[in-house]
């Protein structure tokens, strides 16, 4: 076999391999899926943005919730029965406003119960789509966060408060203009929330007061909500997660690094039994 040959070969290997090993990781995927869907009588919808990597380049791609997403999530819901329960598996950095309302408006009007399970995080949109659910299943680590409307990487709070400590004068036109849409942006996002959560049942009152905490930029847009902070907002929160999640959650890798920077030995270990105080010797 000559040197072109080899070359050839190694071309075709380079480019079937990455193809071959998706193929077999989204087998794996949906085996999980349909695993978790007998042991719970509910459809299983994904929702896992990770960073990926282009299969021939290693070109990393960053996701987030997209209008492809929301189309997708929404002909799901449809597919399935009023009455069948709908899981939904959630780990996203957030992402576009509309394709989260379009994907939150959907899961409400779902007859049947939603739970959506969160192994690591749901920010921003992503907390939008835990609002609403009936139940929140969270890792005891998860985290959610807060949902204020952003304005060109600001926060639109902060645009509002630029108003608030100089002359009108002394501001440009612009900063006008964005404070005006941030003011808009925060209504809406707010005015969202307290639709949401009032479908699903909960107070006006509470619901009124989750709104301003979630969509009021008192924090900053990444500060993380874990479980107990959740549930003392009075959200439906549990930590009873299903170790199949954790199964799927692994068969979305992140790509592959020279020098991974966090190893371990993938499998739980149990307690070792210490060694008592040495007893007495009789005479």
């Amino acid at each position: 076999m000559d040197l072109a040959s080899l070359i050839w070969l190694f071309f075709l290997f380079s480019v079937l391999t990455p193809m071959l090993q998706q193929r077999i990781r989204q087998s794996q995927r949906l085996a999980i899926i349909r695993q978790l869907e007998r042991k719970r009588g509910s459809r299983v919808i994904t929702l896992i943005h990770r960073q990926e990597s282009v299969s021939l380049l290693g070109i990393p791609v960053t996701r987030y919730i997209d209008i492809d997403d929301s189309e997708r999530v929404l002909r799901a819901i449809k597919l399935t029965p009023p009455e069948m329960p709908l899981d939904l598996v959630l780990h996203t950095p957030g992402g576009l406003v509309l394709a989260a309302e379009q994907i939150a408006q959907a899961l409400v009007r779902h007859r049947g119960k939603v739970t959506v399970f969160i192994p690591h995080y749901a920010m921003s949109g992503g907390t939008l789509l835990a609002l609403a659910a009936d139940e929140i299943v969270m890792d005891d680590n998860a985290v959610l966060g807060p949902v204020d409307p952003q304005i060109g990487g600001y926060a639109a709070a902060d645009i509002l408060r630029v108003l608030e400590a100089k002359p009108i004068a002394e501001v440009s036109d612009e900063t006008v203009i964005r404070a005006e849409m941030a003011r808009k942006a925060l209504a809406q996002v707010r005015q969202l929330v307290v639709e949401i959560t009032t479908a699903n049942g909960m107070p006006r009152e509470k619901a009124e007061t989750v709104a301003s905490v979630l969509a009021s930029g008192r924090w900053t847009h990444d500060y993380p909500i874990s479980v107990e902070e959740a549930q003392r907002m009075g959200l439906p929160v549990s930590t009873g997660m299903p170790p199949e999640v954790y199964t799927l959650m692994d068969l979305y890798p992140q790509p592959a690094q020279q020098r991974p920077s966090v190893q371990y030995i993938p499998i739980p270990y149990e307690r070792e039994p210490q060694p008592g105080p040495a007893r007495p010797r009789g005479r």
